[in-house]
């Protein structure tokens, strides 16, 4: 989580949400003020370039490689204004793994980032299922991390 500072007013991000049936997303995410960050997609890769073979696997690995990201642009979770989830065989026993995965970095009772979710025949390497990409709201404080 990205601390607050004076200078961050108390209502960063204003959800708008329009009685959708879906739970655990906003129809709709205002950032009120600051810079944004677009997240390129991201892949389920450790840090030795492997990639986790069960779906379970990949999801903790893609969300950890995202709240990895946050952290170097100096955001969190709450600051997420939206997340698109690109998986390879999307089929309704994936759901349930997808929403624990995703509540896991955005937490719980919190009020989430708008979201797609969609199906899609392949993504860049034959065995990753999962891709995310993202929109950030970077607080007025944050500093940056430069990778190395």
């Amino acid at each position: 989580m990205s601390p607050a500072t004076a200078a961050d007013p108390p209502a960063r991000l204003t959800h708008v949400g329009a009685g959708d049936p879906i739970p655990g997303i906003s129809q709709a995410v205002i950032a009120e003020h600051g810079r944004i960050a677009y997240l390129s997609g991201h892949l389920p890769l450790g840090a030795d370039g492997a990639i986790p073979r069960d779906f379970a696997g990949q999801l903790a690995q893609v969300f950890a490689t995202i709240e990895a990201t946050l952290h170097r642009l100096g955001a969190g979770a709450e600051d997420l204004l939206r997340l698109t989830i690109y998986v390879v065989g999307l089929s309704a026993d994936k759901i349930p793994l997808i929403r624990a995965a995703r509540d896991r970095l955005i937490g719980v009772g919190t009020t989430p980032p708008a979201s797609a979710l969609l199906g899609v025949a392949a993504l860049y390497h034959p065995d990753v299922q999962v891709e995310v990409d993202a929109i950030v709201s970077l607080p007025s404080h944050s500093d940056v991390r430069e990778y190395p």
